[in-house]
């Protein structure tokens, strides 16, 4: 998170979330800028909505029940709400059979670095700013960034009310480890950049979680089986708590045939079993030198019967770099003709 130059104890100003002075009976019985509330209506009002403060609030990815009470009195009460989809948020309140009591402003992935101060301002003036996403957590491959390190430059409180995940439910989902996952989010969608990606993941270790789209999920798993082989386990996850929720479970080849033969639909979460220690250590077995290289590609051409260009080809692939790109196959190439220039 970037942090102000000029607010040393920025960390320190933001643990702390301003306390509101009214008494706690007083808060709980505050409904939407009305008197006493009973019943679902009570539990709503008494969900904590804190002044001058960002809230970060995850929104249902799915199934509009897994919704929480300190979502919808976020919605009722806070005095901004910063959508990414204004329209989608009011589907939203009228599905809960809430009411969205303050301000709305669009904040999205074109707009949220020019709205973030203008948001800091409202709650350092004593507002409750709140934040949502179409789906899920804000910031989490959704808009919320920017806001959140404005807020730590500028020694404003921020909070989440946490909620339904994607990210956490696939893994919980997918019956591979959890005890140590990384997350990816989407793929890169050029071939040569996605190969690059997953070169360079290829000896992590920990569960491997990412996002894929219906249209280029064919592709990634042709891609996934290249890179990773067939026999990697893996869980493809759709439709997370919607009514055609799918998980299919496997190893890569069998997860592959399975999209070929059955293309899924939906939003599509990818769960790779990690490394083991010696797939992590073969990932990347030596450090690829361009002359180390050359050597070894006149040595199979010469070996294997095949063109120096071929040989240079399968082990530039065999030895891709730390950061999953490979050496440029005409340096390579280059120093095969240099090699052949000293022998003579």
């Amino acid at each position: 998170m970037m942090q102000s130059p000029q607010q040393p104890a920025a960390d320190a100003v933001t643990s702390e979330r301003p306390v509101d002075p009214r008494p706690e009976d007083s808060r709980e019985s505050q409904g939407a800028g009305s008197g006493a509330t009973t019943g679902a209506g009570h539990a709503r009002g008494a969900a904590l909505v804190p002044p001058a403060t960002v809230v970060l609030a995850a929104t249902p990815i799915g199934n509009t029940s897994d919704a929480s009470q300190r979502l919808m009195a976020l919605l009722e009460r806070a005095d901004i709400v910063a959508a990414e989809d204004t329209r989608r948020l009011y589907d939203l309140a009228n599905r809960l059979g809430v009411r969205v009591g303050g301000r709305v402003v669009a904040y999205h992935d074109h707009n949220e670095h020019e709205k973030a101060d203008g948001l800091i301002d409202e709650a350092e003036a004593g507002a409750t700013v709140l934040v949502v996403s179409d789906a899920g957590m804000p910031t989490i491959n959704d808009p919320g960034l920017a806001v959140v390190r404005r807020a730590i430059e500028r020694g404003v409180a921020v909070t989440c009310a946490p909620g339904p995940s994607a990210v956490l439910d696939a893994l919980a989902l997918s019956g591979l480890p959890t005890d140590r996952f990384c997350y990816e989010g989407f793929v890169p969608r050029r071939h040569a950049e996605r190969l690059q990606r997953l070169r360079m993941l290829k000896g992590e270790e920990r569960t491997i979680v990412l996002y894929e789209t219906p249209h280029r999920i064919a592709a990634t798993m042709d891609d996934l089986e290249e890179v990773f082989g067939p026999d990697r386990r893996m869980a493809l996850c759709r439709e997370l708590t919607k009514d055609f929720e799918e998980i299919r479970r496997g190893d890569i080849r069998t997860i592959h045939q399975g999209v070929v033969d059955d293309p899924p639909r939906g939003e599509i979460v990818l769960v790779l079993a990690g490394a083991s220690p010696q797939e992590a250590a073969e990932a990347f077995p030596t450090a690829a030198d361009p002359d180390d290289l050359a050597a070894l590609a006149a040595e199979r051409a010469q070996s294997a019967g095949i063109r120096v260009k071929d040989a240079i080809a399968q082990v530039v692939a065999e030895h891709p770099l730390p950061d999953g790109s490979l050496l440029s196959r005409k340096d390579v190439y280059a120093r095969v003709l240099a090699l052949k220039d000293q022998r003579r």
